[in-house]
Order: structure tokens, then sequence, then C-alpha cells
């Protein structure tokens, strides 16, 4: 079984099934509204590069990288990831992704690289791979492949040199010769593959404060639009405080926002002017703050830690898209 649904996983999945696929299992078991998906397991990835004979080149190119050197590193990255987008979809596997597709029934989804670490406390890899909104049919396959390969960015192999996903007792089989891509670069990806929520407002939760880390507050961003231009920076989002105590409202501090992405004609993303008349207005009423706070917070008490979460406002309703631990956390405060 390479495929499974968001109700067959759970956080014990990690292995298989990477951060953001076993969370989004995790969270669909207790009852969080999170959009219909399955996962495309780390297996997959494997029987890709068997099927196609690309693991023994990868391999090699994999071996001769010097990290010291950025030309080096970014040669291969290249190399790598043109091998993967120019070998077309196995057979087997392209059905097998076909019909989980059109399960969904969904004419849009967004398709996400979760990494499979050894230690995903250590190397979680947030940030470090690609996603793809607005996937489509006709080009689910070279988006699924996009995923895979950006394990290989030049950026996520400089990670992996740097955290030490190269296990040391699996270089006498790198230099002989023998190793398989699993011993060289023992980290893999799973590819969440998603129904796309076309929000019209989305943001960021902390459920720790993240600047005075008070436990007992709470930070929401919300901007127009789809979740990446909160993401990526590239927009300054509304800021609302929530006192964790008596579920109040703290502080708001909104900004005028001109520009989001949002969904084009062609099922791609782009930029769009935010209607005049709403630039300048908060993103979400206090109704809709304190019912997204007690959400969030129904996830950081299940998962016993504080969180960082992506969520989606849709045809008025709250989807969660992700939630991951908040790591930076001062050890006197955790």
């Amino acid at each position: 079984m390479i495929t499974k649904t968001f109700k067959e996983i759970s956080k014990k999945d990690v292995g298989i099934a990477g951060g953001k696929g076993a969370s989004l299992g995790e969270m669909t078991s207790v009852g969080i509204p999170v959009p219909p998906g399955f996962v495309i397991l780390a297996e997959a990835f494997d029987r890709f590069l068997e099927e196609t004979d690309l693991g023994v080149d990868i391999v090699s190119l994999l071996k001769k990288i010097n990290y010291k050197d950025l030309n080096s590193v970014d040669r291969a990255s290249h190399e790598i990831r043109d091998m993967i987008h120019d070998v077309p979809m196995p057979k087997d596997l392209a059905k097998l992704f076909l019909n989980e597709f059109k399960k969904l029934k969904a004419p849009y989804v967004a398709v996400r690289s979760s990494a499979t670490a050894e230690d995903s406390a250590v190397a979680s890899w947030a940030g470090e791979l690609e996603t793809y909104l607005n996937t489509t049919e006709k080009n689910i396959f070279e988006n699924i492949k996009k995923c895979w390969s950006s394990l290989f960015t030049q950026r996520a192999l400089f990670y992996a040199f740097e955290k030490g996903v190269f296990l040391k007792k699996h270089q006498q089989k790198i230099r002989a010769g023998t190793s398989k891509i699993k011993d060289s670069y023992p980290v893999s990806v799973a590819v969440v593959v998603q129904k796309m929520i076309q929000s019209e407002i989305s943001g960021i939760c902390f459920t720790v404060h993240p600047v005075t880390q008070d436990r007992n507050q709470m930070v929401i961003e919300a901007g127009y639009g789809l979740g990446e231009a909160i993401v990526s920076g590239q927009i300054t989002p509304d800021t609302y405080v929530v006192a964790k105590r008596d579920w109040s409202i703290a502080d708001i501090n909104f900004s005028k926002q001109t520009r989001m992405i949002v969904k084009n004609k062609r099922g791609g993303v782009e930029w769009k002017p935010v209607p005049k008349k709403k630039q300048n207005q908060q993103k979400l009423n206090g109704r809709q703050i304190i019912g997204l706070a007690k959400l969030c917070d129904h996830l950081e008490k299940h998962y016993k830690h504080p969180q960082d979460i992506e969520w989606a406002l849709e045809k008025g309703k709250f989807y969660i898209t992700q939630s991951r631990p908040i790591t930076t956390l001062n050890s006197r405060n955790t």
C-alpha cells in the first residue's frame, strides 16, 4: 500500500507519511476540520526510483558533491531534478495516484511535500521543500515529481548535510558504490494531495505568543486570499492577540492590504488587487477571531505542546491546513 487517506494515518506515521502528512491524519482523526486528501507514502518515491532506474544515478551524483563548493552542490541539484522531471511517471504508479485523485471529486488540489527523516525533531524540514497549489488532473504527475525532486534542491541538500542526515555508518558503502538511495540519503519524501481551499481569508495562529512567549496568549495573523502570501512574508497581515484565560481579545492591529494571491484562470496562482473598500478593513470580526482561537486551542491541548497552525476561511467555514510544534520556545518557558 503506497497511498493512504488522511483517515488511515495518525501522528505515529511520520516515518511513512512525513510530518505534514501525519499531522493532517492526526487532526482528521480527532475531528478537526481538515480538507480531505491522501498521502503518497515515502515508499512510492523509492518505487519510482527503482522502476525508472534513477536511484543508482542519483547516488552517484550525491557522493560526488563537495559541500565546500557552492557550484558543486548547485550542479548536482540541477542534474538530479532534471533527471526526475524528464522520466515519465511509471504506469502502475500513475494509475494508483489518479484513482485516489478522482475519489476527492475536487477540480483543484494542493500538492505538498512531506519529508521523512530519521530524527524529525532535529530535522523538521519545515519550509525546505515545495508546494504546488491549484493542481489539476493535467499536471498532477508533474507536480508530484517536483515535490519528490525538491528533496534535492540546493537548499535542501545543504540542510541535510548540516543536520547530519548523511549517516557515517553508510559511508563505506557509498565509497564502494554499493549503496542504495536510502543508504546515501536516508531522508525520503511523501506527498500530500489535498482538496484545494480557495480561501477568502487565511493565515497563521501561534498558540503561544511568539515574541513574549506568554503561554496565556495566542496570536492570530490574517490576510486576504491564499495563505502563501503571509507564509512567504510578502504581505503584512492583521494581528490579533487573544487571552486564553477568558477568551477576550487583548489587542487588534489591522494592516492595509492592497493585493492578494488567488487562483488564476489557468489553474495556477496570481497576485490580484484587493477591492479598495476592503483594503483598510479588519479581516476577521470578533466572533470569528474567538471561534478560530478556540479551535486552535483544541489542537494545542490535543498535542500537549504549543502549535504553529495554518488556517483558511472559505464560505464562512474555517479549515486547518497544517499544524506543527513550535520549537523555538526558551527552555524555561516549555
